[in-house]
């Protein structure tokens, strides 16, 4: 890859991002988002209370997002190096299909998910920040980083978020699919007639 397309600054529609035609193209096909953890849906900070148990915080947006996929059938996955109790408790509220923690390979998870989803590379939508994810970032059929991902992941990617992880960048990639597969407006509407 030669480096991300920027995300463009709204134009058109009110609140919709002009989103470069080949981005859309791939953001089209996706039927699976798989997300790292620490420094994608969080901050990447670790947190430790004064008795040593680890804390995360998550982004509600996020978590919004990621409903609204699953709502229109594109599975969610998070393959994360570390494990954590918080972790698992967001992901079963998110009820979120596969859940990968405590990967040192990466690559073998990518692939054991790819296995236990019957979804193709080229129709995964990965989301990574660090080297360890580029393995990742690179068979994916769209490879997404976030605002303050490492600059050498930034030159892999097809697109990088406007917001850093925690701070509502997954948020931006469901809002990305959602465009793309012609969801959003639907989405929206559904919301407001509840």
């Amino acid at each position: 890859m030669t480096g991300a397309t920027p995300n463009h600054p709204p134009t058109g529609a009110p609140g919709r991002p002009d989103y470069d035609p080949l981005l859309l193209e791939r953001a089209r096909r996706i039927r699976l988002l798989a997300l790292d953890v620490d420094g994608v849906l969080t901050d990447g900070k670790l947190y430790y209370d004064n008795a040593g148990n680890e804390m995360k915080a998550f982004c509600a947006r996020d978590g919004l997002g990621m409903q609204a996929l699953q709502h229109y059938d594109v599975r969610l996955a998070i393959i994360t190096g570390r494990s954590s109790a918080s972790v698992t408790r967001r992901m079963q509220e998110l009820q979120v299909n596969f859940v990968y923690q405590g990967q040192s390979d990466k690559m073998g998870a990518f692939r054991t998910l790819l296995r236990d989803s019957g979804v193709e590379a080229a129709a995964i939508c990965y989301a990574g920040d660090d080297w360890v994810d580029i393995p990742l970032l690179d068979r994916a059929g769209l490879a997404v980083t976030v605002a303050d991902a490492d600059p050498r992941v930034k030159t892999r990617v097809h697109w990088i978020t406007r917001m850093g992880g925690g701070q509502g960048a997954v948020r931006e990639i469901c809002d990305l699919l959602l465009t793309a597969q012609g969801h959003d407006q639907q989405w929206l509407a559904e919301l407001l007639n509840r």
